[in-house]
């Protein structure tokens, strides 16, 4: 799931959240927005049953993927488009 929230300056919080156990470990979402870097926005385990992370991004199109422990990657459902690249937002 996806939690947009518009900031001023022209910027939105982008919030990522996952299910607490679904994929099992640990999990990051890295993009461009972080240069691909895995561990530089790793999910946290909430009281809620979910797992999130939020990221203040410029507007504009911003491309991610989730990597999950033991190397697997996947995209997300909500995003605004999901190509072999990967899951794409507009901001």
């Amino acid at each position: 799931m996806l939690k947009r929230t518009r900031l001023f300056g022209h910027k939105t919080r982008l919030t990522f959240a996952l299910p607490v156990d679904e994929p099992e470990g640990v999990v990051s979402v890295v993009g461009d927005f972080n240069g691909w870097l895995p561990g530089r926005h790793e999910l946290t385990r909430r009281r809620n049953g979910t797992r999130t992370v939020s990221v203040i991004l410029p507007a504009g199109v911003h491309r991610f993927r989730y990597l999950a422990t033991g190397g697997v990657w996947f995209d997300d459902e909500h995003a605004d488009d999901v190509d072999h690249l990967g899951s794409v937002v507009h901001l």
